[in-house]
């Protein structure tokens, strides 16, 4: 993803993408200095770009539009992973009160 002087190496083969997704949630899930918010969002949308890229350049090749079709996929659902977390984030640090819980009925 990211070489040692900040810089993005493209991903280019299905396992370029297979293990940049796990390094992306691997960033993503990371407390340290280096693993800025900027830093994350920035390997976030480069990932995105290539395998875009990638899927484009693959589209006539049904195997592997099915293989990144699938990263893509896995991507999405870390995305909402991530959209999810925040919310939680978002509603942790509201001031508004929380909304009562309905008791369930006794049949």
């Amino acid at each position: 993803m990211f070489d040692k002087r900040g810089q993005w190496i493209r991903l280019e083969t299905f396992d370029d993408f297979d293990n940049g997704l796990s390094d992306l949630i691997d960033l993503w899930s990371s407390t340290s200095k280096t693993a800025t918010k900027t830093a994350k969002e920035s390997a976030l949308a480069h990932f995105k770009e290539d395998l875009e890229a990638a899927a484009l350049r693959w589209i006539d090749n049904r195997a592997r539009s099915k293989k990144y079709a699938a990263i893509g996929k896995e991507l999405a659902e870390f995305e909402e992973v991530l959209k999810a977390g925040s919310n939680i984030i978002l509603e942790a640090d509201s001031n508004a009160p929380a909304a009562p819980a309905k008791a369930k009925k006794k049949v």
